[in-house]
């Protein structure tokens, strides 16, 4: 696994985890790489100090990037415009995911690496995985998207 600092075309920082050093470039042609922050597929490596192991005894300390990233902008309070127009792209997003794809549960890893493997056609799929079923998906290359769930569904 390599962890890289990444920059969209609008200057947001943010970083992402890929199974080797090509799968960046793979995944950034084939549009499977976006910004968080704005949705912009236009994502490029910035400049990141390597981590550097010393040995065994002493604790291995990663150098700060080069870049910073810049400040989060502050959290919007509750009721305020910003807040209100993320909930409602968040429930058009789910609300769209719930009309074109199908939704496997729990089988969802399984289902994804099917797909990924050409083991069966390729469909919208969406559904539950634990942290490790999600890591291992990533590592191989499976092209995934968590989404968020929708604040009143936990209310």
């Amino acid at each position: 696994m390599i962890r890289y600092a990444l920059l969209c075309a609008r200057d947001h920082a943010f970083e992402a985890w890929f199974p080797d050093s090509d799968a960046f470039d793979r995944q950034s042609e084939a549009g499977q790489v976006a910004c968080p922050a704005c949705g912009d597929g236009q994502v490029r490596k910035a400049v990141m100090a390597p981590a550097v192991r010393r040995s065994a005894g002493k604790r291995a300390v990663a150098p700060a990037p080069e870049v910073p990233a810049p400040a989060p902008p502050p959290a919007p309070a509750i009721g305020d415009e910003a807040f209100t127009r993320m909930r409602a792209a968040l429930r058009e997003m789910h609300a769209k995911l719930k009309r074109d794809a199908v939704d496997v549960g729990p089988a969802f890893p399984e289902q994804a690496r099917a797909i990924h493997d050409g083991e069966l056609p390729p469909r919208a799929i969406y559904g539950t995985a634990t942290d490790d079923e999600v890591r291992g998906l990533v590592e191989d290359g499976v092209g995934i998207m968590p989404i968020p769930a929708l604040p009143d569904d936990r209310n």
